[in-house]
């Protein structure tokens, strides 16, 4: 069927008081929202689910999550140990809590044992509950750092990782067999509670997961600062309540959290774009900061995975530290902490993703660590980990530069609770030798080379979107020059049919003369052509020089694809 024919059969099937209706009712002039509503199913793969809430095929509503987990149940009952059960989490976000508990009850419906919380929940901590329940699945309702119209659908396996694509695949088989209109068992969800199908896990739950956390930490109460003066926001989300209760615990006494952004929003008043990388959500944070002289400024994204810092310099400004630089430190934090313990252990290892820049690698190699690399997400990131410790690998820390980082092996998705913790430790630490986060990135670069990066972002919405990126990645490939910036190109990676022992993705990498790189990929998760330039250089003036023109050079060429 085409969009249209889609439409129609939605309003044949849908009942007159579903609120769904109405809404298709009123696009029926609109033949370009019909098609972005209807082109295609909502699509689901290694990421879940992850699209605008509201009526349509390929989008976020009562329907396609039904229909989802629906198939979800049907995989689990043919490859997977029933009688485990799912965990369910959700985050703040419009309708998620009601997807949530639709979700338990068609998995009651069919036998599956639905384990969930009594409300929002970080995502770090229902990746360690599915360990720590045994449990054959785990599900995620939430959009993580996207705009206030989305939601999403977060898939994980029993090892607490999400799905790798042999299951995301095997799972998309059982949920395109499924009729959402009529092929969807459903359970009231009071009727599963009652009936002992659905278990709403208690407080001891969340107990053990901050007791994990803390027993991350790297110095003890006498080698820290801890009135060190620290502003967190949660931006409307789930940390609120883990972040602040473990940095309490963790002794620090002069932490304080931006109030307007402290409380559950779905529709994120106070920043518009809930995203820690964006240096836009820190604006409430550096004005609560200025008053109260705080010296480092934490965010975390609504379901906590992700984590962004900004750290005060010598002129009382905040400066924001991307990814790859917060990275940098908490890898020579954790590093330099374990070995002066006498804990760094002999085969250790830190994974990073394909487009994660370098610099961390010479750090760890500095300290006898082995630095391996996978594609981005940390289904692939913390899924290195089984193999690690089959290969007699001591897992110590994932991370990407999309200020996601994951330190504990039990914790297998990003970690901003626990990172949290950790960056306001490392700051703590630093302080009591007369030193900032800054101070210490900048021996780092005099020490190991002035790295340089910058992530850059096409945004490309919609069907056209779609296509107009596939266009530039094709233009790409079909003419590859040989030169960027003056620079030679050493090599060329085209993961596109897999490359070494990374599976195939649709992502290029440039390696150029002198340390310097560039990498495009299409996002998996939003729609955007993402770009990643690294150098290093004999100076910040040397390596933001390279940086400018590489950029420029790059985005030109690609910009030219109509």
């Amino acid at each position: 069927m085409n969009a249209k024919e889609r439409y129609e059969e939605w309003l044949l099937k849908l009942g007159a008081d579903d609120p769904l209706r109405k809404q298709l009712e009123e696009l029926a002039d609109d033949e370009r929202e019909i098609e972005e509503r209807f082109y295609q199913n909502i699509t689901f793969g290694t990421a879940g689910l992850r699209g605008k809430v509201g009526a349509g095929t390929n989008n976020m509503n009562v329907y396609t999550v039904g229909k989802a987990t629906q198939g979800i149940a049907e995989y689990i009952k043919k490859h997977g140990e029933v009688s485990k059960g799912v965990v369910i989490a959700h985050d703040c976000r419009h309708f998620s809590k009601e997807f949530s508990q639709l979700t338990a009850g068609i998995l009651a419906a069919n036998g599956i044992h639905a384990y969930t919380f009594p409300d929002l929940r970080p995502t770090p901590e229902l990746s360690f509950m599915i360990r720590r329940l045994g449990t054959v699945s785990g599900i995620n309702i939430t959009a993580s750092h996207n705009p206030k119209e989305y939601n999403g659908y977060k898939v994980y396996w029993q090892d607490g990782a999400q799905v790798s694509s042999d299951i995301a695949d095997g799972m998309l088989e059982e949920i395109e067999k499924v009729d959402m209109f009529e092929g969807v068992k459903h359970m009231d969800f009071a009727e599963g509670v009652e009936k002992g199908l659905i278990t709403v896990l208690g407080p001891e739950m969340d107990r053990a997961y901050l007791d994990l956390v803390i027993s991350q930490s790297i110095y003890s109460a006498d080698e820290i600062d801890a009135d060190i003066p620290v502003v967190y926001t949660p931006l409307n989300g789930a940390g609120s309540i883990p972040v602040m209760t473990v940095l309490k615990e963790r002794g620090f006494t002069n932490v304080h959290i931006v109030e307007e952004q402290k409380d559950p929003d779905p529709d994120f008043t106070t920043v518009g774009y809930p995203n820690p990388e964006d240096t836009r959500a820190f604006a409430l944070s550096e004005k609560l900061g200025r008053s109260i002289g705080a010296e480092l400024l934490i965010a975390t994204d609504p379901d906590s995975d992700r984590l962004a810092i900004e750290v005060v310099d010598e002129n009382g400004n905040y400066k924001p530290l991307n990814g790859n630089q917060t990275g940098v430190l908490l890898v020579n934090y954790l590093l330099e902490g374990k070995k002066k313990a006498g804990v760094l252990p002999e085969r250790g290892a830190i994974v990073k993703s394909i487009v994660t820049a370098d610099m961390s690698r010479a750090i760890a190699e500095a300290y006898g660590v082995r630095m391996f690399e996978t594609l981005t997400g940390f289904k692939n990131i913390c899924g290195k980990i089984p193999w690690l410790q089959k290969h007699g690998y001591t897992y110590i820390l994932g991370y990407e530069e999309s200020v996601g980082y994951s330190p504990a092996e039990l914790v297998r998705d990003k970690d901003g609770v626990a990172t949290a913790m950790l960056m306001t430790e490392a700051a703590a630490f630093y302080r009591k030798q007369g030193k900032t986060l800054l101070m210490v990135l900048e021996d780092l670069f005099k020490q190991y080379g002035y790295y340089a990066e910058e992530q850059v972002s096409l945004i490309l919405e919609g069907l056209e979107g779609q296509r107009r990126i596939a266009r530039m990645m094709a233009h790409v490939r079909a003419d590859l020059p040989q030169e960027f910036a003056g620079l030679k190109v050493e090599k060329v990676i085209d993961f596109k049919d897999g490359y070494e022992d990374i599976p195939a993705s649709n992502v290029l990498k440039f390696m150029l003369e002198k340390n310097t790189w560039f990498a495009m990929r299409p996002s998996g998760t939003e729609p955007k052509l993402k770009f990643y330039f690294y150098t290093c250089g004999t100076s910040h003036e040397d390596a933001d020089a390279t940086l400018k023109a590489l950029k420029e050079e790059v985005l030109g060429i690609v910009n030219s694809v109509a």
